[in-house]
C-alpha cells in the first residue's frame, strides 16, 4: 500500500473528485471529517480550543461554532496558527489509525484528502503521489460566491488565505482539471485510478512491512527463548 495525497483549493471541486474515488472503491482518509471529529466536546483539542478562544465560540449545545471560529482565524493569521497547533497533532493520530486499518485490509493505495497538503511540505514527503484538483480562478471565484452566498470581496479574501492553485500546480504529480463539466473531470479520475491500481509501488511497501514485522517477531522469539531457557 502507498499513500496518495489529494488536495485542491476552496470551491475547486475536491469533494466531488473524492466522491468519485469512493464510488470506485478506493480507501479515502478525509482530514476535514477528522478535523470535525477532534473538536467534539469529548476530545482534548476541544478543551484546548475553548481555553484559548473563549466560550463565545460555543453554540448553545456546547459544540464549537465552526462559523464563528472560522471568522476569527480568517481575520487573524496568528490565531489560525494557534488553532492548527492544537488540532493538527490530534488529526494526524486519527489519520494514522485509519491508514493502518486500510493497510491491514490490503488496499493497494490510500488517498489522503488534505486541504492544505501543499502548504505543508512536511506532509508531501510521505506521499508516493500527489493530486491537485484544479479549477481556473474565474470558475473558482464564481463557485465560491454561489456556494457560500459571499460577496466578491469576501470570496476573494477566502481564496487569498490559501496558496494559489497555480502555485500548487507546480508541486503536484497529477492534475485533475475541474474547470469544465463533470463528465470530463470523471474521465480524468478514472484514468488516474487505473494508473494507480496498476502501479507496483504497493509491493515495495508490503515487502518492507513484512520484513520489519518478521524482524520484530524473530527478536521477540529470541528473547522469549532466552528468558525461559
Amino acid at each position: 500500500m502507498f499513500l496518495v495525497g489529494l488536495s485542491g483549493g476552496i470551491a475547486s471541486g475536491k469533494s466531488t473528485v473524492v466522491a468519485i474515488f469512493r464510488e470506485l472503491g478506493c480507501a479515502v482518509v478525509d482530514a476535514d471529517v477528522i478535523a470535525r471529529q477532534v473538536v467534539q466536546p469529548h476530545f482534548l483539542a476541544y478543551q484546548q480550543i475553548v481555553h484559548y478562544f473563549g466560550n463565545e465560540i460555543l453554540l448553545e449545545s456546547g459544540e464549537i461554532n465552526r462559523e464563528a471560529l472560522g471568522n476569527i482565524i480568517f481575520s487573524h493569521p496568528e490565531k489560525r496558527q494557534l488553532l492548527n497547533s492544537i488540532t493538527h497533532p490530534e488529526i494526524q493520530k486519527m489519520m494514522l489509525k485509519q491508514i493502518f486499518k486500510y493497510f491491514v485490509l490490503g488496499y493497494r493505495y490510500v488517498i489522503l484528502d488534505i486541504p492544505l497538503l501543499f502548504e505543508s511540505t512536511r506532509l508531501t514527503k510521505f506521499m508516493k503521489h500527489t493530486i491537485l484538483v484544479y479549477s481556473d480562478p474565474q470558475t473558482q471565484m464564481s463557485r465560491l460566491m454561489k456556494r457560500n452566498g459571499l460577496a466578491h470581496s469576501e470570496a476573494e479574501a477566502r481564496i487569498a488565505s490559501q496558496l494559489p492553485l497555480d502555485e500548487k500546480r507546480k508541486l503536484a504529480d497529477h492534475i485533475i482539471d475541474n474547470s469544465g463539466d463533470r463528465e470530463s473531470m470523471r474521465r480524468q479520475v478514472l484514468r488516474l485510478h487505473s494508473r494507480l491500481e496498476d502501479s507496483l509501488d504497493f509491493l515495495l511497501v508490503r515487502l518492507v512491512a513484512v520484513t520489519v514485522v518478521a524482524g520484530i517477531g524473530g527478536l521477540v522469539c529470541f528473547l522469549l527463548r532466552h528468558f525461559f531457557s
